[in-house]
């Protein structure tokens, strides 16, 4: 910044009247407008894409009985569900490959074209899902098929929720990181909210043959809506102001993904261990819970009462998010996460004996239970990764270490969750490795860097 007066090199950070922020240069030319208008486009243009994919893999988990009757043989009911689980899990093994193609991207060509490309990765995949023959009419290859299209969609999500992370706290003033990254968390549950409650409206509304038939197709088929809605949201709105300062100072990094390995590896190993408290926890709770109502625990739920109070769970849960956010811009990141991380070790295996009884009761007071406890960690998940790398690797170093973990225990976290109580007999097993996944990302939140009001790199 020059003063005032002095002659301005071309492409250099001009100051702007106060409420306008202005980056010119060779590369770009960004008049922003830093007030309520401009700050409610840049949050929907970064979270409208995450909407979308756990809408889908909502959808995915809600609809997991249904899928499994269409697509696997039919003989062993749980050996269907893991089957279908462990279709679910391929799209999260893809990950990390996704996570590098787009990091690359992100880091080198900007936030920008990276969540563009993410949101429309994913909605044609998701069409395609509610579009396929079964089993009894394609025999092997309806699973096959199934399995190519969930790749396609997790190399999608491996870039998405980092891209949209990176992109909104990189928007955000210094004192409001936190809450304005915690609409990424807030989109997330308003996804799986809406796929919750479109399962729960369908499973209320149709017979179980019609939604055997067509009825689950439905709202895949939707999905087109949605990246369309987010694609446009995206083409207008501004670059991350921090990636065209670092672009603009030839800072970006040549090969960002071998910069992240060389230079920010504790880094890496921190946002990887707190993944397992960001991952596991959700998906079992919120995706995979109301199969276990419904087809797992004794005495059965009715679908319809299981899908009512995840929704109403999920609801608190997005209420809850923002919150918690607001309250680790004023205290920090660690104290947050430690409530949330001991609150999951603790109460976890006592939450899934109570659930047990499998009345409406239990199904809305387990649902709360988490909610609240997982609402800690999700308001402050998004700037305390985005924190721990330096602009010029933040994209690919969030994506390698978020995704990593995703892989290895949130995709899966359905499938071992099944597979557990199908070897313990004990119905309530989930519950612990719940606990033991909060408990290790308490201990890496231990030797992480709060950089609560600390600039950005």
């Amino acid at each position: 910044m020059t003063d005032a007066g002095s002659e301005l090199a071309e492409g250099e950070l001009i100051e702007a009247p106060r409420g306008v922020r202005e980056i010119s240069g060779p590369w770009v030319n960004v008049k922003e407008e830093a007030g309520t208008g401009g700050r409610r486009r840049t949050v929907l243009a970064g979270s409208v894409g995450n909407l979308l994919e756990w809408y889908d893999f909502g959808l995915f988990g809600f609809f997991a009985p249904v899928i499994s009757q269409s697509f696997f043989p039919a003989e062993d009911k749980l050996a269907g569900l893991l089957g279908t689980f462990g279709v679910f899990a391929v799209g999260f093994l893809m990950r990390p490959l996704g996570g590098m193609l787009f990091g690359y991207m992100g880091d080198r060509l900007g936030r920008k074209l990276a969540l563009e490309l993410s949101v429309a990765l994913m909605a044609i995949p998701t069409a395609l899902i509610g579009l396929l023959p079964t089993y009894a009419q394609i025999g092997l290859a309806a699973p096959v098929l199934l399995t190519v299209i969930r790749i396609l969609q997790g190399l999608s999500v491996g870039g998405e929720y980092i891209g949209s992370m990176s992109f909104l706290v990189e928007h955000a003033d210094t004192d409001r990181r936190a809450l304005q990254g915690s609409w990424s968390g807030v989109s997330v549950v308003m996804g799986s909210l809406v796929g919750s409650g479109v399962a729960a409206l369908l499973t209320g509304c149709l017979t179980h043959d019609q939604m055997l038939t067509w009825g689950w197709r439905l709202p895949f088929v939707a999905g087109l809506i949605i990246g369309a809605i987010g694609l446009w949201l995206r083409r207008g709105v501004d670059e991350s102001p921090r990636f065209l300062e670092t672009q603009k100072s030839g800072n970006l990094a040549k090969n960002p993904l071998a910069l992240v390995l060389r230079e920010n590896r504790a880094a890496l190993a921190a946002t990887f261990g707190l993944t397992l408290l960001g991952s596991v926890p959700f998906y079992l709770a919120f995706v995979w819970l109301p199969t276990w109502f419904t087809n797992i625990n004794t005495p059965h739920l009715a679908g319809t009462l299981a899908l009512c109070s995840n929704t109403l769970a999920l609801v608190v849960l997005m209420v809850l998010t923002p919150v918690a956010a607001i309250l680790s811009d004023r205290v920090g990141r660690k104290p947050m996460i430690l409530i949330s991380s001991v609150a999951l070790t603790l109460c976890s295996y006592p939450l899934f004996l109570w659930m047990r009884g499998g009345t409406l009761a239990c199904a809305l007071l387990g649902g709360l239970a988490f909610a609240i406890s997982i609402a800690s960690f999700a308001g402050c998940m998004a700037a305390t990764m985005a924190e721990l790398f330096p602009t010029r690797t933040r994209y690919s170093g969030v994506a390698m270490g978020y995704n990593t973990g995703m892989a290895i225990f949130g995709g899966t976290a359905p499938l071992i969750a099944t597979a557990l109580i199908r070897l313990t007999g004990n119905i309530a097993s989930p519950g612990v490795y719940i606990a033991g996944c909060a408990a290790v990302a308490g201990v890496s939140c231990l030797f992480m860097q709060d950089r609560r009001g600390q600039p950005l790199e």
